[in-house]
């Protein structure tokens, strides 16, 4: 791709990363000014008007797996790094959601999705002040109970990067859903990468790098989103330092049941940049056994060499992430991959579908018309078709679904370039 090209994809990245599509497809984006068409009703629903915000009550559709959800949230800072974009603000910080396997009927109470002032920031990050609907999102009713026993045996681990702009939460009906089929989950919020996430002290955090990016010029831009998925690939690292090391690397406290996790069984996985953060974390960690990108630029590329054969899987949109679509990274990234690999487009599907904005879009009534997918079944393709993927490298469990198309998924196309 060259360098005109690159730089108006970047752009539309960008543009697709700024939240919340489905529940606000009426207003104008902060980052490249794009503006989006009217919402339509999802034709799963109801031929009726959009719910009301205020009297919307959203869900999490309930986990498949056998095992109930325990959640703990962790705060850690790596003492070695300064943070890439604020470094007056001293060592990297990250926010940690852990999802595990529980025993039934154990824990308190359900694990709140994201607080008020998360929900608020990331609804005024696409200049929607709404606060009725900001209360309807935070209050998003989760599975994962807090303080849930941990169900007993060591389990694989997968770490989750969300797409740049985004709070973790967005990656909780995935988080959920591998937790529940027996995986340990370390979904990320990396430190001013999000419209807003909460840190301990009372303190907020907003999206530096967000402003960094955009304002930067064309051709610096992808010089910018390549520092900020190899930015994550080291906070995967550190992640994986703290959780599998007795008592914590880098005189970190360990997480209270890190005993749970099978250390030669780790995956790591992504939306947008996330999924690159993925795959760069791979190949900078052999720990990383399996890996995969969701809809996310190669904008840090897969290395000439390969992952020394380890497995990765690309799940992407059709309109967008196709053997001859604008974003070339993928074909490079693909020629490059060395060892098992699957490279899957869904038709109909938006840069959103992998995560939980259009299943709650869905819930109101709303979906974003260039992206007619059905909220459930965004869900459900992406819930299946990863955790398909981690059952059968992690766990060594064979799983047909990735063999080739599925007359239960007609939407999902398997590439071969």
């Amino acid at each position: 791709m060259n360098g005109s090209k690159h730089g108006k994809h970047v752009r539309n990245q960008l543009r697709r990363g700024a939240v919340a599509l489905a529940l606000a497809a009426t207003l104008p984006l902060p980052l490249a000014g794009a503006a989006l068409a009217a919402p339509h009703v999802d034709p799963a629903t109801p031929a009726t008007a959009p719910a009301s915000p205020a009297a919307a009550t959203l869900h999490l559709p309930r986990p498949t797996g056998p095992y109930a959800v325990g959640r703990d949230t962790l705060h850690l800072a790596d003492q070695q790094r300064r943070d890439p974009w604020v470094p007056s603000a001293g060592a990297r910080e990250l926010m940690v959601s852990l999802y595990y396997p529980a025993r039934p009927g154990t824990g308190h109470h359900s694990a709140p999705y994201m607080d008020t002032k998360e929900a608020q920031l990331l609804l005024q990050g696409i200049h929607r002040a709404d606060a009725p609907l900001a209360k309807a999102l935070a209050a998003t009713r989760t599975h994962a109970r807090t303080d849930a026993r941990p169900a007993p045996g060591t389990h694989p681990l997968v770490v989750l990067s969300p797409g740049f702009s985004l709070n973790r939460a967005t990656l909780s009906l995935l988080s959920e859903e591998l937790a529940s089929h027996g995986y340990v989950v370390a979904l990320l919020d990396h430190a001013y990468e999000s419209f807003g996430t909460a840190f301990p002290g009372g303190r907020t955090l907003t999206c530096v790098a967000c402003d960094t990016v955009e304002k930067a010029p064309e051709d610096a831009q992808q010089r910018l989103m390549a520092k900020v998925a190899t930015g994550r690939a080291a906070d995967i690292r550190f992640v994986l330092d703290v959780l599998t090391r007795p008592g914590g690397h880098r005189k970190q406290t360990a997480w209270r049941y890190s005993a749970m996790i099978d250390t030669r069984r780790i995956g790591a996985a992504g939306h947008s940049i996330g999924g690159n953060a993925a795959a760069a974390a791979m190949a900078a960690d052999p720990r990383i056994r399996a890996g995969i990108n969701m809809d996310g630029t190669f904008s840090a590329p897969v290395p000439r060499g390969g992952l020394d054969g380890r497995p990765f899987l690309m799940l992407g949109t059709l309109n967008g992430h196709s053997p001859h679509d604008e974003d070339a990274s993928w074909l490079r990234a693909w020629r490059r991959l060395d060892g098992w690999k699957r490279w899957l487009t869904v038709r109909d599907a938006g840069h959103f579908t992998f995560i939980d904005i259009p299943v709650l879009g869905g819930q109101l009534g709303i979906t974003d018309p260039t992206a007619p997918l059905p909220g459930k079944r965004s869900g459900e393709i992406t819930r299946d078709y990863v955790t398909a993927f981690f059952d059968q490298h992690l766990r060594g469990l064979a799983r047909p679904l990735l063999n080739g198309p599925s007359t239960a998924n007609p939407e999902v196309l398997f590439q071969n370039p």
